[in-house]
């Protein structure tokens, strides 16, 4: 993969240099144990005293990077908390999917300019903007608070106890932070950085207005504004709905798209919008396994909706069961539910090998 920029990637989720994948988060390589970065006798004694210098010490950052965490105490659980959230997300819109954000093959994934390298690209840098504006309005991190944009009453919503979501902080920070900058020639970097910021926008799109009235019976005397940012399930929805629809790219003949890099005609005949998801190469069928996924033997499906597609053909099994669970309930004054029993037989369906 090219250099370019440092990126936290989803589903690998790992902390990339200059493009290249670098030691896996938490363990989370192509061999699943889970294992330490570095030994305790690495970290200096001095660590001690300042718990989140050990964090840093122990993420695989660049020189700069780990420079930026040592300074900010709460940025080393902000990067934590957005690898959770990337992984969380990309597993829940990709669960019916052939590729269901498995972290297995991952490694071999990214080398490629898959969609599905796209979706991670964009969920990763989205994940990383929304923890970190959420860690800042939390009071988390030191060097950023509230939100401060102009035409906000944003000092007095901090007073009446609400903070707004600092994306502006947020956005600058992680421009710092990752190194983002206009790729050269290649186009896998261009395309790279074009999802990176696809993902920023998609946070940002989902970026709104809140307001709070006080006064005496609830009448609106004062008003406070301040900016929340939209549940992080609707940004990964709306980032599913641009990966089904991705745009995939030929060659680096138009104008730049976003302010970005150039990034070619697509097979749709226009040039991709600076908020699409954009790929190089069409993706295998991930029906059996390989070295980009485990395949979907195995899986389960609904009969329905999903295993025709899931099965690729192959069929399903069915497994039945019966379930037990609480029906017929009823609340008796003041505070008391009564419940019956009930049996179900209930259907599993799962892909054949």
């Amino acid at each position: 993969m090219p250099a370019g920029f440092h990126l936290l990637l989803a589903a690998l989720f790992l902390l990339t240099l200059l493009g290249q994948p670098v030691v896996s988060y938490f363990g989370l390589t192509s061999k699943e144990s889970l294992i330490h970065y570095t030994s305790p006798s690495s970290v200096t004694t001095s660590n001690h005293n300042r718990p989140h210098l050990k964090q840093c010490d122990l993420l695989p950052l660049t020189r700069k990077q780990k420079r930026l965490c040592r300074k900010e105490p709460g940025l080393a659980e902000a990067l934590k908390e957005a690898v959770r959230l990337g992984i969380v997300e990309c597993q829940y819109q990709l669960r019916g999917d052939r590729w269901n954000c498995s972290l297995q093959g991952r490694g071999s994934l990214l080398k490629r300019g898959f969609k599905e390298t796209a979706f991670l690209y964009s969920v990763s840098s989205a994940a990383l903007t929304h923890s970190l504006a959420k860690a800042c309005s939390g009071g988390k991190m030191e060097r950023c608070t509230c939100d401060d944009s102009p035409g906000l009453e944003s000092q007095r919503a901090w007073q009446w106890g609400v903070c707004g979501d600092n994306l502006r902080h947020s956005t600058r920070f992680i421009q710092n932070f990752l190194g983002q900058r206009k790729g050269g020639r290649d186009m896998r970097a261009k395309v790279d950085l074009h999802n990176t910021n696809a993902g920023i926008k998609a946070v940002k799109s989902g970026l709104k207005t809140t307001c709070k009235c006080h006064g005496v019976s609830g009448s609106c005397a004062v008003r406070t504004c301040w900016k929340q940012l939209s549940p992080f399930h609707e940004t990964g929805a709306m980032l599913k709905a641009k990966y089904d629809n991705a745009v995939k790219v030929l060659g680096a003949t138009n104008e730049a798209v976003g302010g970005h890099e150039s990034l070619g005609h697509s097979f749709a005949g226009r040039s991709p919008r600076s908020t699409d998801l954009v790929y190089l190469e069409d993706s295998p069928s991930f029906c059996r396994a390989s070295r980009f996924s485990p395949g979907t033997a195995g899986r389960v499906c609904s009969r329905e909706t999903t295993c025709d597609s899931l099965c690729c053909g192959r069929g399903y099994n069915t497994q039945s069961r019966m379930v037990t669970f609480s029906c017929h309930c009823q609340v008796h004054w003041c505070c008391h539910v009564e419940c019956q029993k009930c049996v179900q037989q209930q259907d599993t369906y799962t892909c054949k090998q």
